[in-house]
Protein backbone atom coordinates (compact mmCIF):
# COMPACT_ATOMS: atom_id res chain seq x y z
CA UNK A 1 0.00 0.00 0.00
CA UNK A 2 1.56 3.14 -0.85
CA UNK A 3 2.03 5.38 1.86
CA UNK A 4 0.73 9.69 2.05
CA UNK A 5 4.47 10.34 1.20
CA UNK A 6 4.27 8.36 -1.54
CA UNK A 7 1.65 9.84 -3.10
CA UNK A 8 3.37 13.48 -2.67
CA UNK A 9 6.18 12.50 -4.03
CA UNK A 10 4.46 11.11 -7.26
CA UNK A 11 2.64 13.97 -7.88
CA UNK A 12 5.24 16.27 -7.85
CA UNK A 13 6.43 15.95 -11.11
CA UNK A 14 3.71 16.44 -12.17
CA UNK A 15 3.53 19.30 -10.61
CA UNK A 16 6.60 20.73 -12.03
CA UNK A 17 6.32 19.82 -15.52
CA UNK A 18 3.02 21.17 -15.65
CA UNK A 19 1.99 23.83 -18.98
CA UNK A 20 2.57 27.13 -18.02
CA UNK A 21 -0.60 29.18 -16.67
CA UNK A 22 -2.90 30.53 -19.31
CA UNK A 23 -2.27 34.24 -20.26
CA UNK A 24 -4.93 36.49 -19.28
CA UNK A 25 -6.72 39.34 -20.37
CA UNK A 26 -5.90 42.41 -18.65
CA UNK A 27 -9.22 43.73 -17.25
CA UNK A 28 -8.61 47.39 -19.31
CA UNK A 29 -8.84 45.30 -22.60
CA UNK A 30 -11.39 42.93 -21.61
CA UNK A 31 -13.86 46.00 -20.10
CA UNK A 32 -13.02 47.79 -24.09
CA UNK A 33 -13.81 44.75 -26.16
CA UNK A 34 -17.37 43.99 -24.07
CA UNK A 35 -17.89 47.48 -24.67
CA UNK A 36 -17.40 47.27 -28.25
CA UNK A 37 -19.21 44.26 -28.77
CA UNK A 38 -22.42 45.51 -26.71
CA UNK A 39 -22.53 48.43 -28.91
CA UNK A 40 -23.52 46.74 -32.15
CA UNK A 41 -26.75 47.90 -32.90
CA UNK A 42 -28.07 44.19 -32.44
CA UNK A 43 -28.18 44.53 -29.00
CA UNK A 44 -30.13 47.38 -29.28
CA UNK A 45 -33.00 46.53 -31.63
CA UNK A 46 -35.47 46.45 -28.70
CA UNK A 47 -34.50 49.26 -26.76
CA UNK A 48 -37.20 51.66 -25.75
CA UNK A 49 -37.86 54.79 -27.70
CA UNK A 50 -36.18 57.96 -25.93
CA UNK A 51 -39.66 59.32 -25.73
CA UNK A 52 -40.54 56.08 -23.96
CA UNK A 53 -37.82 56.30 -21.46
CA UNK A 54 -38.29 60.33 -20.70
CA UNK A 55 -42.21 59.33 -19.79
CA UNK A 56 -41.45 56.12 -18.14
CA UNK A 57 -38.58 58.31 -16.02
CA UNK A 58 -41.39 60.99 -15.49
CA UNK A 59 -44.30 58.31 -13.99
CA UNK A 60 -41.38 56.97 -11.64
CA UNK A 61 -40.90 60.90 -10.60
CA UNK A 62 -44.80 61.73 -10.20
CA UNK A 63 -45.20 58.00 -8.24
CA UNK A 64 -42.11 59.01 -5.34
CA UNK A 65 -44.00 62.38 -4.96
CA UNK A 66 -47.12 61.03 -4.67
CA UNK A 67 -45.45 58.87 -2.40
CA UNK A 68 -43.97 61.58 -0.13
CA UNK A 69 -46.98 64.14 -0.82
CA UNK A 70 -49.17 61.40 0.80
CA UNK A 71 -47.32 62.19 4.64
CA UNK A 72 -46.50 65.71 4.42
CA UNK A 73 -49.25 67.50 2.20
CA UNK A 74 -50.79 70.41 4.06
CA UNK A 75 -54.70 69.52 4.37
CA UNK A 76 -54.04 65.99 4.69
CA UNK A 77 -55.96 64.08 1.91
CA UNK A 78 -57.53 67.05 0.38
CA UNK A 79 -53.62 68.12 -0.24
CA UNK A 80 -53.08 65.23 -1.64
CA UNK A 81 -55.76 65.54 -4.08
CA UNK A 82 -54.64 69.07 -5.17
CA UNK A 83 -51.35 67.94 -6.06
CA UNK A 84 -51.84 64.78 -7.90
CA UNK A 85 -54.65 66.92 -10.31
CA UNK A 86 -51.22 69.22 -10.51
CA UNK A 87 -49.75 66.51 -11.76
CA UNK A 88 -52.38 65.22 -13.76
CA UNK A 89 -52.44 68.87 -15.52
CA UNK A 90 -48.80 68.75 -16.65
CA UNK A 91 -48.81 65.44 -17.79
CA UNK A 92 -51.58 66.20 -20.03
CA UNK A 93 -49.89 68.71 -21.23
CA UNK A 94 -46.53 67.09 -21.93
CA UNK A 95 -48.59 64.40 -23.88
CA UNK A 96 -50.19 67.12 -25.81
CA UNK A 97 -47.22 68.93 -26.48
CA UNK A 98 -45.36 65.73 -27.55
CA UNK A 99 -47.93 63.48 -29.34
CA UNK A 100 -48.75 59.96 -28.76
CA UNK A 101 -45.60 58.11 -28.11
CA UNK A 102 -47.20 55.07 -30.33
CA UNK A 103 -47.25 57.67 -32.99
CA UNK A 104 -44.36 58.66 -33.15
CA UNK A 105 -42.80 55.52 -32.40
CA UNK A 106 -44.89 53.72 -35.49
CA UNK A 107 -43.32 56.56 -37.77
CA UNK A 108 -44.48 57.75 -41.29
CA UNK A 109 -47.27 55.24 -42.88
CA UNK A 110 -49.07 55.34 -45.98
CA UNK A 111 -51.33 57.51 -47.78
CA UNK A 112 -54.09 55.98 -49.11
CA UNK A 113 -55.62 52.98 -46.88
CA UNK A 114 -59.20 52.89 -47.95
CA UNK A 115 -59.75 51.77 -51.65
CA UNK A 116 -58.83 53.46 -54.90
CA UNK A 117 -60.67 57.13 -55.32
CA UNK A 118 -59.37 59.78 -57.99
CA UNK A 119 -57.98 62.88 -57.38
CA UNK A 120 -61.57 64.74 -57.87
CA UNK A 121 -63.15 62.36 -54.89
CA UNK A 122 -60.64 63.44 -52.52
CA UNK A 123 -60.97 66.92 -53.71
CA UNK A 124 -64.29 67.17 -52.66
CA UNK A 125 -63.79 65.16 -49.57
CA UNK A 126 -61.21 67.77 -48.74
CA UNK A 127 -63.26 70.95 -49.29
CA UNK A 128 -65.79 68.89 -47.53
CA UNK A 129 -63.82 68.51 -44.01
CA UNK A 130 -62.41 72.27 -44.31
CA UNK A 131 -66.04 74.09 -44.53
CA UNK A 132 -66.53 71.88 -41.17
CA UNK A 133 -62.90 73.73 -40.12
CA UNK A 134 -61.74 69.63 -39.74
CA UNK A 135 -58.54 71.13 -40.96
CA UNK A 136 -56.49 67.98 -40.21
CA UNK A 137 -59.41 65.65 -42.22
CA UNK A 138 -59.02 68.18 -44.85
CA UNK A 139 -55.39 68.14 -45.01
CA UNK A 140 -54.92 64.86 -45.56
CA UNK A 141 -57.51 64.71 -47.81
CA UNK A 142 -56.03 67.50 -49.96
CA UNK A 143 -52.65 65.73 -50.00
CA UNK A 144 -53.76 62.42 -51.16
CA UNK A 145 -55.74 64.10 -54.08
CA UNK A 146 -52.43 66.26 -54.97
CA UNK A 147 -50.40 63.11 -54.89
CA UNK A 148 -53.65 60.92 -57.04
CA UNK A 149 -53.49 64.09 -59.49
CA UNK A 150 -49.60 63.47 -59.85
CA UNK A 151 -50.74 59.50 -60.49
CA UNK A 152 -53.48 60.36 -63.22
CA UNK A 153 -51.25 62.35 -64.83
CA UNK A 154 -48.40 59.78 -64.98
CA UNK A 155 -46.20 61.93 -63.23
CA UNK A 156 -46.14 59.33 -60.65
CA UNK A 157 -46.20 55.53 -60.74
CA UNK A 158 -49.26 54.24 -59.11
CA UNK A 159 -47.74 52.36 -55.91
CA UNK A 160 -49.40 50.71 -52.84
CA UNK A 161 -47.78 51.71 -49.67
CA UNK A 162 -46.44 54.65 -50.60
CA UNK A 163 -45.61 56.99 -48.15
CA UNK A 164 -46.05 61.12 -47.96
CA UNK A 165 -42.44 61.64 -48.13
CA UNK A 166 -42.08 59.14 -50.87
CA UNK A 167 -44.19 60.70 -53.29
CA UNK A 168 -42.86 64.03 -52.59
CA UNK A 169 -39.34 62.88 -53.28
CA UNK A 170 -40.47 61.08 -56.28
CA UNK A 171 -42.71 64.02 -58.00
CA UNK A 172 -39.90 66.53 -57.25
CA UNK A 173 -37.99 64.71 -59.67
CA UNK A 174 -40.26 66.18 -62.62
CA UNK A 175 -41.26 69.26 -60.93
CA UNK A 176 -37.98 70.39 -59.07
CA UNK A 177 -39.53 73.76 -58.82
CA UNK A 178 -41.84 72.67 -56.23
CA UNK A 179 -39.67 70.81 -54.15
CA UNK A 180 -39.50 72.24 -51.12
CA UNK A 181 -43.47 72.97 -51.54
CA UNK A 182 -44.05 69.41 -52.18
CA UNK A 183 -41.71 68.58 -48.68
CA UNK A 184 -43.51 71.17 -46.69
CA UNK A 185 -46.77 68.86 -47.62
CA UNK A 186 -45.52 65.60 -46.98
CA UNK A 187 -44.19 66.80 -43.65
CA UNK A 188 -47.50 68.95 -42.67
CA UNK A 189 -49.67 65.41 -43.30
CA UNK A 190 -47.07 63.35 -41.41
CA UNK A 191 -47.82 65.86 -38.42
CA UNK A 192 -51.26 65.74 -38.29
CA UNK A 193 -51.72 61.71 -39.21
CA UNK A 194 -48.79 60.58 -37.28
CA UNK A 195 -47.42 62.93 -35.32
CA UNK A 196 -50.37 64.45 -32.70
CA UNK A 197 -50.51 67.91 -34.70
CA UNK A 198 -53.32 70.00 -35.39
CA UNK A 199 -53.75 71.67 -38.51
CA UNK A 200 -55.02 75.18 -39.14
CA UNK A 201 -56.79 76.75 -42.07
CA UNK A 202 -53.59 78.18 -42.93
CA UNK A 203 -51.90 75.18 -43.39
CA UNK A 204 -55.03 73.77 -45.80
CA UNK A 205 -55.18 76.76 -47.54
CA UNK A 206 -51.22 76.19 -48.36
CA UNK A 207 -51.76 72.80 -49.89
CA UNK A 208 -54.69 73.42 -51.59
CA UNK A 209 -52.80 76.43 -53.52
CA UNK A 210 -50.36 73.99 -53.58
CA UNK A 211 -52.57 71.02 -55.42
CA UNK A 212 -53.81 73.57 -57.81
CA UNK A 213 -50.53 75.03 -58.80
CA UNK A 214 -49.28 71.64 -59.43
CA UNK A 215 -52.12 70.58 -61.55
CA UNK A 216 -51.29 73.44 -64.00
CA UNK A 217 -47.29 72.87 -63.53
CA UNK A 218 -45.44 71.53 -66.98
CA UNK A 219 -43.36 68.73 -65.63
CA UNK A 220 -39.65 68.74 -66.58
CA UNK A 221 -39.31 65.91 -68.99
CA UNK A 222 -36.28 63.36 -68.32
CA UNK A 223 -35.29 60.55 -70.21
CA UNK A 224 -32.64 59.55 -72.81
CA UNK A 225 -31.45 62.52 -75.56
CA UNK A 226 -31.27 62.15 -79.25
Amino acid sequence: MMSTGGLISHAAPLLTGAETPPVTTPREAALEAATRELSKPQYHENDPSLLDRALAKALRWISDLLDTAAGAAPGGGVGLVVIALAVVLAVAALWWRLGSPRRAAGGPGTLFHDGIRSAADHRTAAEAHAAAARWNEAVQERMRALVRSLEERTLLDPRPGRTADEAAAEAAVSLPGHAGELRAAARAFDDVTYGGRTADADAYARLRALDLTLDRAKPLLTGPTA
